[in-house]
């Protein structure tokens, strides 16, 4: 199943590596590659509450921060925490695409 999935170090997840159209590999690897990524999509939600925590120190680190400087490095922190959480999301949902091809 590695062949079809690659670990992204941003997301802190593997996510799905397809060289073909889902309808060109057989219904057998579309059903293992299936398997393999509600395991790995059952662990997005963990991932996520993780990086809203980070978010929420971040955000109370800001909240007392004088320092222009460390206020900016901070906001930007927080934006590309909030952008992996929402690709996260993105991801999250694939698995809904994923299972309406193979019902097909």
């Amino acid at each position: 199943m590695s062949n079809y999935f690659q670990y992204d170090e941003r997301l802190g997840i593997e996510i799905p590596v397809l060289e073909l159209e889902w309808d060109q590999y057989s219904s057998t690897i579309r059903m293992e590659v299936l398997f393999q990524w509600e395991q790995i999509r059952g662990v997005i939600p963990d991932r996520i509450l993780k990086l809203e925590k980070q978010i929420i120190e971040k955000q109370n680190k800001l909240d007392v921060e004088d320092d222009f400087l460390t206020a900016c490095t901070l906001n930007s922190d927080i934006a590309d925490l909030a952008s992996i959480i929402n690709d996260l999301h993105l991801w999250f949902r694939t698995n809904q695409d994923l299972e309406s091809k193979t019902h097909h």
